[in-house]
Order: C-alpha cells, then structure tokens, then sequence
C-alpha cells in the first residue's frame, strides 16, 4: 500500500513475456502492482491476438506502480536488468519477434535518466563483449492485456512454470548474470 505521504509512481518495462516479469516485481518490497499489457505501437486498444502476430509495433510490456518511499526507479531497474537477457534484440528466451524484445520506457527526465545511467553502467561494467541492445524509449499508451493474462503465474502455476522451464529463461539469465 502506498504510504500517506506519498503518492503512487508508475515505471513501464519490456522484457519478454510480460507473464515472466511479473514475478520478480511483485516479490519486490514496495512494489504496489503490476499490469501486463502492450506498449510502444502505432494501434490503438492493442489486444494480444494482434500484437502476438507482431505487426503493430507494441512491445509486451508490464506497468509497475510503486511506492517511491520504499523502492526507488533505480531498485525497479536493477530488477528489470536482473530478468532479462541485454544482448539479444530480436526477443527474449525462447519467445522471438517484435513484440518481445526488452525495453525501458521512461515517463520523465529524471527516469531517463536513472535509465541511461544505469544502461551505461552495465555497459562499462566489462562483464559483457556484445553490446547492450536494451533500448531506452519514450514511454506511450499502455494498453492493458486482457484478463487472463494478468497475474498469469499465480493463476496458473503449472502451465507457468512449464512454459517458464521449457523457454529456458531461468538458465539463459544465470548464465547472463551469474547466480
């Protein structure tokens, strides 16, 4: 719950399958909710049958709020960074095209950059010998996937953790970022 202080900020990211991203976040103290939906394209009212087929542009995505007294932008990042693989651009894990490549989509400047900053840490880290493709863009509608989407895991945890196995994420990001 957002604190009486404070009010409720909104970070937007991409990285894959947004059924996967919501995990990580909502384990994350602080954060409020998260909301798969579709983002970054040129249709309005997206829907997953047609961003599936990858011709409007949208990128899966999910919607964090958050409470900027208990998690900072800079945290939510680090969690975003930690979830998916930065080299690959052309999607994530086993899921290929468009609409699931990783993105960060900035509201206001000071997102921006906290965005930059922490892009071009990772790049002058050394750790990796490709480049860093994870873009960093201009936040646009967020369209709201349709219910059966949202909080997929939860709902159905079988067929997520079957799907989650089977795509190989877990594996790809321990051997992106270690254990």
């Amino acid at each position: 719950m957002v604190t009486e202080n404070t009010e409720a900020s909104v970070a937007i990211f991409a990285g894959g399958c947004f059924w996967c991203m919501e995990p990580p976040f909502d384990k994350t103290p602080g954060v409020v909710s998260t909301t798969s939906g579709y983002t970054g394209g040129s249709l309005a009212n997206a829907t997953y049958g047609q961003v599936s087929n990858g011709g409007t542009g949208h990128y899966e995505a999910l919607k964090v709020i958050y409470d900027p007294a208990k998690v900072s932008y800079a945290q939510l990042l680090e969690v975003f960074w930690r979830n998916i693989d930065p080299l690959d651009a052309s999607g994530q894990f086993c899921d290929r095209g468009s609409q699931y490549r990783a993105a960060i989509f900035y509201s206001t400047d000071k997102q921006k950059a906290h965005a930059d900053s922490s892009r071009r840490a990772i790049e002058q880290s050394g750790k990796f010998r490709n480049r860093i493709v994870t873009p960093v863009v201009p936040a646009t509608v967020f369209y709201p996937a349709e219910d059966y989407h949202q909080d997929y895991y939860r709902k159905n945890p079988i067929r997520y953790r079957l799907y989650s196995w089977n795509c190989g994420r877990a594996r790809r990001l321990s051997k992106v970022w270690g254990s």
